[in-house]
């Protein structure tokens, strides 16, 4: 049960967090959406990280999608557009906590 909670929390804060300095930058230049992911790919260290994250998130859902086929935890599948509407700091931290929830 403990771990459980950790995991929501660390799911809250990689919701919160990133998207506090996605919003801060969109309000900054005035860009808006278009504008931060054009700041995604500014140069090579950014492309870098953006290109780990979106493998680390493709992996992730790939993980779900073959767990939710066996487990049959139909609710875990909110961690696919979690992670790829918020990032996979919120959406590999949301799966394990609703993967660890007791089976019934």
């Amino acid at each position: 049960m403990r771990l459980r909670l950790i995991y929501l929390a660390l799911a809250i804060w990689g919701a919160v967090h990133p998207m506090y300095w996605f919003l801060t930058h969109m309000r900054e230049t005035g860009t808006g959406l278009s504008g931060l992911v054009d700041a995604w790919y500014v140069n090579a260290s950014t492309t870098g990280l953006t290109w780990d994250l979106t493998i680390a998130a493709v992996a992730l859902t790939v993980w779900v999608l073959a767990e939710v086929s066996v487990r049959r935890n139909w609710l875990a599948l909110v961690a696919i557009p979690a992670t790829f509407g918020i990032g996979v700091s919120c959406g590999l931290p949301l799966y394990l906590y609703l993967r660890a929830r007791p089976v019934t």
